[in-house]
């Protein structure tokens, strides 16, 4: 260690000079040119010549290690690979299409479309719910007791969904339907 009175003779010095730059980023500071890239055991020729050394001695698992480790870091590189080109590209503009009504159709025919879609609706729900209980099926998930509730209740709700879309036809058809007037009509020349 060295004494105190140098130390504080340094930091005057570097206090008179105001040019010199701060503190690490100088050019002729000494401790930057003896510091080097790998530490002291190390050097890319010794390495090497570990390496050479390794594959030199008779060992029966140094080709199956490497080819385990050659393996195993082109496994990590194709995994940078393939991350860096998913998801990138730009997606394609998605064509959505829609079904057009007529302007002037009656309630009575959006009532009936109401009642044809529920339907649908409902049976493709019961082919998903197949599909899932084939799945927990496999899994061991017992899902027979939530299905007779659940059954029952989407049951209920469509029965009630129905009876509404049926109250609500049988008023939109009464209103298309001309009323019957008390006198009659008398062609007007």
């Amino acid at each position: 260690m060295r004494p105190a009175r140098q130390r504080e003779g340094v930091g005057e010095a570097r206090r008179q000079l105001p040019c010199l730059p701060p503190f690490a980023s100088g050019r002729g500071l000494h401790y930057m040119g003896d510091m080097a890239i790998f530490p002291r055991p190390v050097s890319p020729k010794s390495a090497l010549g570990d390496l050479w050394g390794y594959f030199r001695q008779p060992r029966q698992h140094k080709w199956p290690l490497l080819g385990v480790s050659m393996a195993f870091t082109w496994v990590i590189v194709w995994a940078f690979i393939t991350d860096a080109n998913t998801n990138t590209m730009p997606t394609r503009n998605k064509i959505i299409y829609f079904q057009s009504w007529d302007a002037n159709r009656s309630d009575a025919a959006i009532i009936l479309q109401q009642k044809m879609d529920l339907a649908r609706r409902d049976a493709i729900l019961q082919e998903k719910q197949v599909e899932m209980q084939k799945i927990a099926d496999a899994f061991g998930i017992d899902w027979r007791a939530d299905e007779a509730r659940n059954t029952a209740r989407r049951k209920e709700a469509v029965k009630q969904i129905n009876a509404m879309l049926d109250q609500r036809l049988v008023k939109a058809e009464a209103e298309v339907q001309p009323k019957p007037s008390s006198e009659p009509e008398v062609a007007k020349p």
